[in-house]
């Protein structure tokens, strides 16, 4: 009976692997964001459009396949639900880089969140199928739309992870490296010298390496942080560099799940892998008490400070890219 059940467990994870379709990324239905489809949904956070003719941004969103029941490793990318997941997700998070250049954003084969778990026995492999749909959406945007265009890369956890290969693939040591601004890798555990010649960016307006950090509450460290983050690059998202604490004052906004701005919210230290925050000053703060960290807030507790400072990153390119012109 035992080998009847495993079997037939066998053939269910056969038949939907095989009912996957394959990303095919001239097809506009496989993007969520792109100049050419009709979804727009981070528009609405768009007030200064100045940079968005000049720069790109490719942004990965984060795991929302999470369903522990399902016995996929990988979701099509035509699934509905998970498509409705990547939406929401996409609007609170993509939305934190729209003013600082056109956004393209793909649908891909994501990996189930136990993927991270069970690396040895097919989160690997799932992993990197996902990333063989993220790798071939970035390869299709540089060959029909980059046109050397300044790039910034941007994600969160999973989609954090699949950033984190596309600069070994196409920008560590290569010439597309003088396109990159800087590449966002927040909710991922990523060590200072992963990169051959890409840095980590340590002030505000630097460009061409990249910048991570890991949110938890202050003074509460859990098996999670030690496990995954402890002892890896991290700066500070509100004032972007390795100063230990800043001030509540300084911290800019937490784009809230009410669709409102929080500024001033808490305070930040940053301390070996990670940034340490106190409660944030939003409403239901006692729902924060019941989270182990903040990895969920990865993005939105820092919103209108990465808004600023991609622009901010942006224009400093630019200024570099106009100096250039001036002495050819």
């Amino acid at each position: 009976m035992r080998q009847l059940i495993l079997i037939s467990i066998i053939i269910i994870q056969q038949f939907a692997l095989n009912s996957q379709i394959e990303a095919d990324y001239s097809n506009l239905d496989h993007w969520l964001i792109s100049p050419d489809n009709k979804n727009k949904l981070h528009e609405a956070y768009i007030k200064d459009s100045s940079l968005i003719e000049y720069a790109d941004v490719f942004y990965i969103y984060p795991t929302v396949f999470l369903d522990k029941k399902d016995p996929n490793w990988n979701v099509s990318i035509d699934n509905e639900e998970q498509r409705n997941k990547a939406i929401r997700v996409t609007r609170f998070q993509a939305s934190a880089w729209a003013e600082a250049g056109r956004m393209f954003v793909p649908y891909y084969s994501q990996a189930n969140l136990r993927s991270y778990t069970s690396l040895e026995t097919g989160g690997r492999t799932a992993l990197l199928k996902a990333y063989k749909d993220v790798k071939a959406a970035f390869s299709y945007y540089l060959e029909n739309h980059n046109k050397g265009r300044p790039i910034i890369l941007a994600g969160h956890s999973q989609g954090s992870t699949h950033a984190m290969l596309l600069l070994k693939d196409f920008f560590d040591g290569k010439a597309l490296q003088e396109q990159l601004v800087c590449a966002y890798l927040p909710g991922i555990g990523i060590n200072e010298d992963e990169y051959q010649s890409i840095p980590l960016l340590t002030n505000e307006i630097e460009t061409g390496g990249f910048v991570s950090w890991n949110t938890f509450k202050r003074r509460y460290k859990t098996k999670k942080y030690k496990n995954w983050y402890q002892g890896k690059a991290a700066i500070n998202p509100v004032t972007w560099d390795l100063q230990a604490i800043a001030k509540r004052e300084k911290h800019k906004g937490f784009l809230f799940q009410d669709d409102k701005m929080y500024t001033q919210s808490f305070h930040t230290h940053v301390a070996d892998g990670a940034v340490w925050i106190s409660l944030p000053h939003v409403p239901f703060r006692s729902f924060a008490w019941t989270l182990e960290d903040y990895h969920i807030g990865d993005v939105n507790l820092f919103w209108k400070d990465i808004q600023s400072n991609a622009k901010t990153r942006v224009e400093a390119y630019q200024q570099k890219d106009i100096a250039k012109s001036k002495k050819l």
